[in-house]
């Protein structure tokens, strides 16, 4: 396998040696007054909702982390193992607006998107888990969270990852994921979802934010926690600093996380974007994104800690030569640098768009990059000396059983288009990759089945929703 180093062993560990000191004499701001005692309880200094933690408190935190975290599919079948290199490729979430699938035009996000996200992630190949690509907005917006994790299990059999707007909608989510698992424990032993909260940059962490966190970790559902940082605007602009705020912010929860519950899944990561000063926004399609991102999953890596990234995304509006040109970049840096968890299959426009047609174009790209980045094999079969004397000088090699046997395995093959050269292209009408990513999307949607619920399980999810519904309605 091709593997790329960002940071060398000595690099990673002045980035931890950072932060460490940014934990130790800066500290965090903790909203929560419950996370503040089980602080103190640990050792660390809490001064009004200031949070100093020593590293020892971290360390012993660290020693509890499974290095493997195991997500399943809905049936209970393995299907990702985060740890060491293995990489797995899934949607984003939270999108306030939509491609729609047939017209291109950017509509305001529904509870149908994520469906159709679902189903059509779970007709393609390289998409290995599911979020819904969007923040529905045509139910009550305080269940948006509930609403798509509802759409996304009842559409894919494959793992999904999901948000939740606070503690008492995790409980719902994880009722709606219980329902479907058969219980909670059922869902502790073969968790089929990976559900994220987060920080607030710089070094903030909210009531909501960490609530979630302990509500994860005495239901041991795999949790993720993640920053999602701008350079230059929530943190020096400095990748250095920017890693070294990221890894504290996710170090303070994963504190609390292991304090609740040691051995409890857990997910580690640093997300950032650059100040673009000139437009004011932050790009998903920077190189500075890709760089921190690789260097997050070396660090975590390092520390035996399963990690999160981003990949797929890109900032064009439409699917042009942009779109492939990032995406395409995105996916190799996160393959060849060992994320595990990468996220973001699908956004468009600065992460405010998600888009199934983007999402079928990577699955393309994810393919030929597993194909580049598996690199040579080379041993007595493949080197294949014996064939190569028994044909001679100026033989072909069409016929023989060595190109047989290998040809599936050994050459990689586009599944979206032929390579036909002008003159064809012309008979077959003329396509561009934004047509044929189109065709591909609406033969999915129209075509692909995924494996129903029972109607047992379909009823109880419908009085979870009721019973949500009524709890906000209060």
């Amino acid at each position: 396998m091709l593997k790329m180093e960002v940071l060398s062993e000595q690099e990673i560990e002045q980035i931890l040696e950072n932060t460490y000191k940014i934990m130790e004499e800066v500290g965090c701001k903790v909203m929560s007054k419950e996370a503040r005692e089980i602080y103190g309880s640990l050792g660390c200094i809490v001064e009004k909702k200031i949070v100093k933690i020593p590293r020892e408190v971290v360390k012993k935190a660290l020693e509890t982390v499974p290095p493997c975290v195991t997500i399943y599919d809905r049936n209970g079948n393995p299907a990702m193992e985060f740890t060491g290199r293995n990489s797995y490729y899934g949607s984003g979430p939270t999108c306030t607006n939509f491609m729609d699938p047939r017209t291109g035009e950017r509509n305001i996000s529904k509870k149908q998107d994520a469906a159709d996200t679902a189903l059509v992630a779970d007709a393609l190949e390289n998409i290995d888990f599911v979020m819904s690509l969007v923040t529905e907005q045509d139910h009550t917006p305080k269940l948006a969270d509930v609403h798509e994790v509802d759409a996304m299990l009842r559409n894919t059999t494959k793992p999904i990852s999901t948000w939740a707007n606070n503690a008492a909608n995790l409980e719902d989510i994880i009722d709606l994921l219980a329902a479907v698992k058969g219980g909670r424990e059922a869902l502790a032993e073969k968790p089929n979802v990976v559900i994220y909260s987060e920080p607030t940059t710089p070094l903030t962490h909210t009531k909501d934010a960490l609530e979630k966190v302990m509500v994860l970790a005495k239901n041991k559902v795999p949790c993720l926690y993640t920053s999602g940082i701008i350079m230059g605007g929530t943190s020096p602009v400095t990748m250095a600093a920017v890693l070294s705020i990221g890894i504290a912010e996710c170090f303070a929860g994963m504190v609390l996380h292991q304090s609740v519950c040691p051995g409890a899944p857990f997910i580690g990561g640093v997300g950032a974007s650059p100040l673009d000063m000139k437009t004011m926004q932050p790009p998903y399609g920077a190189p500075e994104s890709y760089l921190v991102e690789s260097a997050s999953n070396e660090i975590f890596r390092y520390l035996h800690i399963p990690n999160f990234g981003l990949a797929g995304a890109t900032d064009s509006p439409i699917l042009d030569a942009r779109a492939g040109w990032e995406t395409t970049f995105s996916v190799l840096m996160s393959k060849a640098t060992g994320g595990n968890m990468i996220h973001d299959v699908g956004f468009m426009d600065f992460g405010l768009m998600g888009s199934i047609q983007s999402m079928v174009m990577c699955n393309e790209i994810i393919g030929m990059s597993n194909k580049v980045l598996k690199g040579i094999e080379v041993n007595e079969e493949t080197l294949a000396f014996d064939v190569i004397k028994e044909a001679g000088p100026g033989a072909h090699f069409m016929d023989n059983m060595h190109t047989y046997n290998h040809y599936q395995s050994d050459v990689w093959y586009p599944k979206m288009f032929d390579r036909i050269g002008y003159d064809q292209w012309v008979k077959e009408g003329q396509k561009d990759m934004r047509q044929i990513v189109q065709e591909k999307t609406i033969d999915i949607l129209e075509n692909h089945k995924p494996e129903p619920l029972s109607p047992d399980v379909l009823k109880q999810m419908d009085e979870i929703v009721a019973r949500a519904e009524v709890r906000i309605a209060k």
